[in-house]
């Protein structure tokens, strides 16, 4: 019997993002590429006799309630399979809140990975998918992870070859972006199409291995709102390319914004001239990481 359970909950980028049209029940229909990065929350599991599931956040702003998506996911497959015993969450959170980079989501993804594994439910990767996207639409990317071609309201996956490994500079700035807000001002009508990123181009260039085709062929259509209403993205992006990114761009709706280093020795000068330098009023959090593309255990080490 498994009584207790740590995992990491790893966050995402999007190397390319285009938005294709709103559909008539509200939702956007979305085509991108989604990255794991090695950024991740500690999700603790804590088998226990009694009844009920109990969460708690490092985070004093975070629910801890049934508006948590941890608690969601844990009372979402403890409800359908019957499990009497209860379960303690612990979340440390690493990963920017309300960041774009699906920390949320991923948090829910490890959940669900960890209550299937603990009380011996037995549902494949597949099945927890399917059951990931009652949750929200990035949970099931984020319980498969690695490299992916996301469309649909990004529940339709196709996983990609891995990136080619580089070190990739991230920084969010003090600012939180509501999701909402941004896709309810992206007024598609109005938008030409150099607006809309390549991303069957871009797709083209990770097939190829070809890491600077790729990151030219980058792109996020959900900049032209989140930029111009939060001008500090841009800010970061400028001095991230200044510092020696061979490319830096918005991940999600933002505000998180990442820079892509092929030269490591640049990468850590980045990322000390962010986080202490003269930057380092722009960003409240300044991580230098990698890629994640491990295959095997989904929510292991």
């Amino acid at each position: 019997m498994i009584k207790h359970l740590g995992l990491k909950a790893y966050g995402k980028i999007n190397l390319g993002l285009d938005v294709i049209r709103r559909r008539e029940d509200g939702y956007h229909e979305v085509k991108m590429i989604m990255q794991t990065v090695r950024v991740y929350d500690a999700v603790e599991l804590v088998r226990k006799d009694r009844p009920g599931i109990h969460l708690t956040t490092n985070l004093y702003y975070l629910p801890e309630n049934e508006n948590n998506l941890g608690f969601k996911a844990a009372k979402l497959l403890m409800e359908e399979f019957d499990i009497q015993e209860g379960l303690d969450i612990k979340i440390r959170k690493f990963i920017p809140v309300a960041a774009g980079m699906a920390g949320g989501s991923s948090d829910a993804a490890a959940v669900l990975f960890g209550v299937n594994k603990m009380f011996g439910i037995g549902l494949s990767k597949l099945q927890l998918m399917e059951r990931g996207l009652k949750l929200g639409a990035d949970v099931p990317y984020c319980i498969m992870r690695g490299t992916a071609l996301a469309e649909g309201i990004g529940e339709i996956l196709t996983p990609l070859p891995p990136v080619e490994q580089c070190k990739i500079l991230i920084a969010k700035p003090p600012v939180s972006v509501s999701t909402k807000f941004v896709y309810e001002n992206l007024n598609l009508p109005s938008l030409g199409k150099e607006a809309h990123p390549d991303i069957d181009s871009l797709k083209s260039a990770i097939e190829a291995r070809d890491f600077y085709k790729m990151a030219e062929r980058m792109g996020n259509i959900l900049e032209t709102v989140t930029v111009p209403a939060y001008p500090v993205i841009q800010t970061i992006k400028d001095r991230m390319m200044e510092l020696g990114a061979v490319n830096a761009m918005m991940s999600g709706s933002g505000p998180t914004v990442f820079g892509l280093f092929t030269n490591p020795v640049a990468a850590q000068k980045a990322y000390e001239q962010m986080r202490y330098g003269d930057s380092s009023e722009l960003a409240k959090q300044v991580y230098l990481t990698s890629f994640y593309n491990r295959k095997g255990n989904i929510h292991g080490k």
